[in-house]
């Protein structure tokens, strides 16, 4: 399987943070989304940045940026159909999404979602972590898995369907993927993998997680 193209998704509101770009705020000698580039880089064919309003502030990443093209902020699913169309203009098969304001996830992230996606016609998969003991209910996904819709591997030739339900009004990503039998990547290793900056508490924690790693 060829290696995907990648687009990182930045196209929400940040309402928890004050608003803004998450992406942007300073992490260690970079910023978060500095630390996302630089781990989803070296594992796809290319980069592009999915993000709304005025795109000249992301101009020091040197990255196609791509608007959603469904109005009034219909969630993730609508960056995942621009990073659709960006990479359909490319010649691209897939692409894999990941999170602007997680700059923590998996180096193998690609490679996994490949492996897991062997034996598809359309390859479709989203990262999922074990749900803890704890948190085990009868509402709990059909796989007993905590899904990470922002992290998936999606078929470009799907594109054109899921441009459809974006405009009949669905939101859900995982409504969409288990229409179409998607699965999912475990990474069930020590930590979050997918521990994503919400809060300004949440930046306190990723700048001590960077001197753990480092």
């Amino acid at each position: 399987m060829t290696a995907p193209l990648g687009v990182i998704l930045a196209g929400g509101r940040a309402t928890r943070m004050g608003g803004g770009d998450k992406g942007l705020l300073p992490l260690g000698d970079g910023t978060i989304l500095s630390h996302v580039i630089a781990r989803l880089g070296p594992q796809v064919a290319g980069l592009a940045l999915n993000a709304n309003g005025d795109p000249a502030r992301f101009a020091d990443y040197n990255l196609p940026v791509l608007p959603d093209s469904i109005a009034d902020f219909p969630g993730p699913l609508a960056g995942v159909l621009a990073g659709l169309d960006w990479a359909a203009g490319q010649g691209a098969d897939t692409i894999v999404t990941v999170a602007a304001d997680t700059p923590f996830f998996p180096r193998d992230l690609v490679a996994r979602f490949q492996d897991r996606a062997q034996g598809m016609a359309h390859p479709l998969v989203l990262a999922a972590t074990p749900r803890p003991a704890h948190e085990r209910t009868r509402s709990m996904t059909r796989s007993g898995l905590i899904r990470h819709p922002t992290f998936g591997l999606w078929p470009v030739a799907l594109r054109d369907d899921l441009r459809a339900a974006l405009r009949d009004g669905l939101r859900k990503v995982v409504l969409w993927t288990d229409k179409h039998d998607g699965r999912e990547a475990l990474f069930d290793g020590s930590g979050d993998p997918f521990f994503n900056v919400n809060t300004p508490e949440d930046l306190q924690q990723a700048r001590a997680m960077l001197e753990t790693e480092t």
